[in-house]
């Protein structure tokens, strides 16, 4: 069975849905045919961070963004000191 992808504005309605219209979430998703968990999670997500829910299929938020920028730069300075760490043992040995 293949995931179904939702967009950006079908999740902001089926939210609003509930949130403004106060329509249970049990009733939603039987109308929507969306599981009820995740009617939870999309009204939990836009609540939390209301700029940013709902990135979209490729994008990240900042925060993600941020992270991976900052793991590239640990992977590059772990590479540069175990370059280092071999030189410093190669000419250690040539001077002996």
């Amino acid at each position: 069975m293949q995931r179904r992808k939702f967009s950006r504005e079908f999740k902001l309605e089926a939210v609003r849905l509930i949130k403004d219209r106060g329509v249970a979430v049990a009733q939603a998703a039987r109308d929507l045919d969306v599981h009820e968990n995740v009617l939870r999670k999309w009204v939990r997500d836009l609540s939390t961070d209301p700029q940013h829910a709902f990135p979209g299929h490729g994008q990240m938020k900042p925060e993600q963004l941020e992270i991976d920028r900052l793991r590239k730069e640990v992977a590059k300075l772990k590479a540069e000191r175990d370059i280092l760490k071999k030189a410093a043992a190669y000419f250690a040995r040539e001077v002996t």
